[in-house]
């Protein structure tokens, strides 16, 4: 049985999510993020909490779209109103760790769930932007190789910190190449339901 809660329902998330961004780039990273962390959660022995996860994935951003420059600060007032628990809030406010010298970024990832999200959000937006090249515009014809051409190349979605990244292998006791493999294999084994989730809610 799952030790964490997250407060409300699925639909209750979507629907918070919605009403705080309108952006089909936001929207779609959101559910990236959601399908990877779900994914995590699975393979790392976590099933019990996996909606946990993968709603963490979905909420992360959630005051970034309207907010940015109270990013992971707005969060915890958006999150509480919506009636999301204080297990689930810490979860997102932790990915922004260092970010600003906000109070609310000081928050250390600790749980390995933390440390994924923390890991996996800057990596996804970049194996995306990855995929955009590819003939295929797609990541399931991707290989590992590839993407650390990309991620080597600073100038390549330059907005997607390689540092983070790094930090987030660091965080979590792996490898960078171990990071980018899983995280790869990752989104290659969710991007149908990703596209299935962006259609739906874009």
């Amino acid at each position: 049985m799952s030790a964490l809660s997250v407060g409300v329902s699925r639909e209750k998330a979507m629907e918070t999510l919605k009403t705080y961004n309108s952006e089909a780039f936001h929207i779609r990273h959101a559910l990236t993020v959601s399908a990877v962390m779900g994914y995590f959660a699975d393979t790392l022995g976590h099933g019990e909490d996996k909606e946990f996860w993968s709603l963490v994935g979905l909420m992360h951003d959630v005051d970034f779209e309207k907010w940015p420059e109270e990013h992971c600060v707005k969060a915890e007032e958006l999150l509480s109103e919506a009636g999301f628990g204080p297990e689930f809030i810490r979860a997102v406010i932790c990915h922004g760790w260092g970010m600003t010298r906000q109070a609310h970024t000081e928050v250390k990832p600790e749980h390995e769930m933390e440390k994924m999200l923390f890991a996996c959000d800057e990596l996804t937006g970049l194996i995306g932007a990855a995929a955009l090249m590819r003939p295929s515009k797609s990541t399931k014809d991707m290989e590992l190789k590839s993407l650390k051409k990309k991620f080597k190349d600073k100038k390549f979605a330059a907005g997607c910190s390689r540092e983070t990244i790094a930090q987030g292998a660091e965080l979590l006791g792996w490898e960078l190449d171990e990071l980018l493999e899983k995280t790869l294999k990752a989104m290659q084994e969710t991007e149908d339901a990703i596209e299935a989730a962006v259609a739906e809610n874009t």
